[in-house]
């Protein structure tokens, strides 16, 4: 579960969002300690200047000591998390199933605690079904991240019995298999799981199949690579939990844009050209180049492309126009950029090629008159070329 817990009521100010990303055991075990590990999201539009975070523990948890039950965080800016350990012991009286337990969060000294309940589960369930729950499939959204992305990791897991029925030891037993929780565990740094554990999947029968969906984010700071997650699976009993490795990409790959023609202005006007490149390894979509240079029109003012695949190339050309402040006759250079804009997943991207040169040049009249000349005569020369070549074909 993931549970927002506003810290501020101005609009615009400093938002926390809470969840706690793993508990360590999962579930927790009776009579031994508990990691919990709580994050702490400002989703906001300002800063929280000095952000607590304290648990509230409730019966069967406890802490060794109450000066444990805060901890600080600091300053936090828009957009960014942190994550606090807290140590707790599961009483050894207690008994099995869902337990809740508050945390609280302020933004800043003089700021209001906000509260909420969050529920943890204690002990393991045995069922006598001999069904196994295996790993299908893994599919990432976007198929490889970028640093700063948001997107989603789907696992598929399957029953892997093929009859609803199995004898072991002269003893029936039906092959369904529960998947009593499912938790996704970062193994990197700069990896962050934004989802609390799936719990109470229910009943898959023989060669049936669930989908469970994990909301995931890549930091700013991510290094490039592979890194992993860990998918630890409850099933039936303690014989059939699982942990899996889920691998996840981060690639900064991106569009570059190429011009390739001569960046040049005659008499303030000409067309110019660029290749844009996909260098990502996988799709982006919704791209656009947009190009800048003082004193200058494009036409269009945005070049729209739509999807590229990776390694695709596209060519597209913009009409310039020296406005006023160049004329038509000034000649010199021109500070030119182009920026390209694009969507990897959900994620929004954008990057700049700056320091481009645009030359204007001028060119006088008789030399654009020679050059009229010289069109016309290929023009004319055009259809008498094709006339004795139709001759000759009859």
């Amino acid at each position: 579960m993931l549970f927002a817990v506003p810290a501020s009521a101005a609009v615009g100010g400093a938002n926390l969002k809470v969840t706690i990303v793993e508990t360590n055991p999962y579930p927790a075990k009776i009579g031994e300690y508990l990691t919990l590990t709580v994050q702490v999201e400002n989703i906001g539009g300002d800063k929280a200047d000095n952000v607590d975070i304290e648990v509230v523990p409730q019966y069967p948890f406890s802490l060794d000591s109450e000066t444990n039950a805060l901890q600080n965080v600091g300053a936090l800016n828009p957009g960014r998390t942190a994550t606090k350990e807290f140590y707790l012991f599961v009483d050894k009286n207690a008994q099995k199933g869902i337990r809740s337990i508050d945390i609280r969060t302020k933004t800043g000294k003089n700021s209001p605690w906000s509260e909420k309940s969050f529920d943890i589960r204690i002990g393991t369930e045995t069922f006598k079904s001999k069904g196994t729950v295996e790993l299908k499939e893994v599919a990432s959204e976007p198929e490889v991240f970028m640093p700063g992305d948001r997107g989603t990791v789907t696992v598929t897991l399957i029953n892997t019995a093929s009859n609803p029925t199995v004898t072991i030891d002269g003893s029936d037993f039906d092959t369904n298999a529960r998947i009593q929780a499912a938790v996704l565990k970062p193994l990197s740094d700069g990896i962050i799981v934004l989802d609390a554990p799936y719990e109470d999947m229910g009943i898959l029968g023989p060669g049936d199949s669930i989908k469970l969906t994990f909301n995931v984010k890549v930091a700013e700071d991510a290094p490039e690579g592979t890194h992993n997650f860990e998918l630890a699976i409850e099933g039936n009993s303690f014989d059939y939990n699982s942990r899996k490795n889920i691998p996840l990409k981060v690639d900064s790959s991106n569009i570059r844009v190429i011009p390739s023609k001569e960046l040049q202005l005659t008499n303030g006007e000409s067309t110019i050209e660029f290749d844009v490149a996909n260098t990502h390894p996988n799709e982006f979509s919704s791209v656009s180049i947009k190009p800048e240079a003082e004193g200058v029109t494009f036409y269009p003012a945005e070049y729209f492309i739509g999807p590229m695949n990776q390694d695709e190339l596209f060519t597209i050309e913009f009409n310039a126009v020296a406005d006023n402040s160049w004329g038509t006759s000034k000649e010199g250079e021109i500070n030119m950029s182009l920026t390209a804009n694009y969507n990897n997943g959900i994620n929004r991207h954008a990057n700049t090629v700056g320091d481009l040169k645009f030359i204007n040049i001028s060119e006088s009249p008789e030399s654009n008159s020679t050059a009229v000349l010289a069109g016309g005569l290929i023009i004319i020369s055009v259809p008498a070329a094709l006339l004795f070549y139709r001759r000759r074909k009859q």
